[in-house]
């Protein structure tokens, strides 16, 4: 691993921890309980395959689930739990439902005995290494819920009932699916439409021109152009890759996933690059952004310190205290704005992809159980609680029939009706957790919006740094 002047490699990696996002641990993890073929935990009998149970789920066995507590918060899940609970009245009293911020700590002991949970919203800074799961053979494959029949209508598979992308999500080069992503993000620019009248007298700038002039006139009234979360660096890739594919092209963004030689140092990179340190260079950067966890940058964009923040349409939930106290706030979602007239995509090209990452452990005690939750969870009903609770979309293709959607969410909806077939979905997150957050985001990006590396040795950092994840025999490489 490379680091930069101002960091020693001590010094880093103590931050890293500090983060929450040192994988060390998680690999410790997955090689103590990957070898010798165990099957884990003792597995409960299966029950009576039926129509109303074409997963076999034994009908009075305990069920154990860890959910992610972040913007989403666990209500969500509490309820489709009372739906299990209510198709399998013996298992009253036997489903467990914990909810931690601290997946991999939490976990990291459970793994290690062989006793995973049964279902898990692996999410959040701690979240477990997806490459690392895969390759050590620590996933049920969940076909078996991809084919089974979805809740609200027999006649049609649950893979079937998805959004398109959704599954592919969760294979890793091959038919296997070991992970399902349960909600629909749709990432961007987010802004108050209010606030940006109000400050810059405005609509969303759709050229970076525009974008400079608005901040220059925020600037001007004591308001900053943008925040971001300077602990948690790997924020800024949600407005910052779909900018890279706007310029460049989606096949910049599949180069970087498959980690081909020389692809940060295509031109659109370094466009993009350059562009993205020009705002802290003309100050248009909150003072003080480099030491601001995602909280706190949300805070202080909610109450009108900057106008715009790299985020994604969780950011609706997690920001409401906030946003509430300005009830005409008009959240919303920009997509990144056009560099010049030479950008290879349009006006309107977005990141969308599934979020919210669920993992049924292959050494879990009860995997049809965990399996029968999901296949719960993407239910009408539950998509539409889930929906209505915390303004996200689901992997449920449709769902919102009948809902009203708060401003952010009906943003977002815009967003990807304008987006139509321009919508970009960068794996490199679910591929290399080390490498996106670690080390583009805290090793460079994170230094080069702090001031403290310029674009090209950001480029050249994060060159080196895919470089090495390439010939690292070790990490498990995928390709698109």
């Amino acid at each position: 691993m490379g680091f930069t002047s101002d960091f020693s490699r001590r010094d880093l990696i103590k931050r890293a921890a500090a983060l929450g996002i040192v994988t060390v641990p998680a690999m410790g993890v997955l090689s103590a309980c990957a070898g010798g073929g165990s099957d884990g935990a003792e597995k409960v009998e299966k029950g009576q395959k039926s129509a109303k149970n074409p997963l076999a789920v034994n009908d009075s066995a305990a069920l154990d689930v860890v959910i992610f507590d972040g913007g989403f918060g666990d209500k969500y899940a509490k309820d489709a739990r009372a739906e299990y609970i209510a198709a399998f009245p013996k298992t009253e009293g036997k489903v467990k439902l914990a909810s931690t911020q601290k997946i991999q700590s939490t976990l990291q002991p459970r793994f290690n005995g062989g006793n995973p949970p049964d279902l898990v919203d692996n999410s959040g800074a701690e979240q477990m290494d997806f490459g690392t799961l895969v390759s050590k053979n620590q996933l049920a494959d969940l076909t078996p819920l991809l084919d089974a029949p979805s809740i609200d209508d027999p006649d049609k598979k649950v893979r079937d009932t998805l959004r398109p992308g959704v599954v592919e999500m969760g294979q890793f080069g091959g038919k296997e699916t070991w992970i399902m992503y349960y909600a629909y993000t749709v990432y961007g620019v987010w802004y108050s439409k209010t606030n940006l009248q109000k400050v810059a007298d405005a609509e969303y700038p759709q050229t970076w021109e525009e974008m400079l002039a608005v901040c220059e006139k925020a600037k001007k009234k004591g308001v900053a152009g943008w925040t971001y979360p300077g602990k948690y660096p790997y924020y800024l890739p949600f407005s910052l890759y779909p900018f890279i594919a706007k310029i460049g092209g989606e096949e910049v963004l599949r180069k970087i996933d498959n980690l081909e030689p020389d692809a940060w140092k295509d031109p659109a990179v370094k466009t993009a690059f350059n562009a993205y340190y020009e705002l802290y260079k003309k100050g248009y950067v909150l003072k003080g952004s480099p030491g601001l966890d995602h909280l706190q940058s949300q805070k202080a964009w909610a109450e009108g310190k900057a106008l715009f923040i790299p985020n994604g349409s969780w950011v609706e939930n997690e920001s409401a205290k906030q946003i509430e106290k300005n009830p005409d706030f008009q959240l919303s979602v920009g997509a990144p704005s056009s560099l010049s007239g030479s950008d290879k995509m349009p006006f309107g090209t977005i990141w969308a992809s599934g979020g919210e990452p669920y993992i049924v452990p292959r050494q879990a005690a009860n995997v049809p159980g965990g399996m029968e939750m999901l296949r719960i969870m993407l239910s009408k009903k539950s998509s539409q609680n889930f929906i209505k609770q915390v303004s996200s979309l689901t992997s449920l293709n449709g769902g919102t029939e009948g809902l009203t959607l708060p401003p952010g969410l009906d943003s977002a909806q815009q967003a990807l009706q304008k987006a139509g077939q321009n919508i970009v979905n960068p794996r490199i997150q679910d591929w290399y957790v080390a490498l996106q957050k670690e080390k583009i985001g805290v090793g460079a990006l994170g230094e080069m919006m702090a001031g403290r590396m310029t674009p090209d040795e950001a480029i050249n950092k994060i060159q080196k740094y895919a470089d090495e994840t390439r010939e690292d025999s070790s990490v498990k490489k995928y390709k698109r």
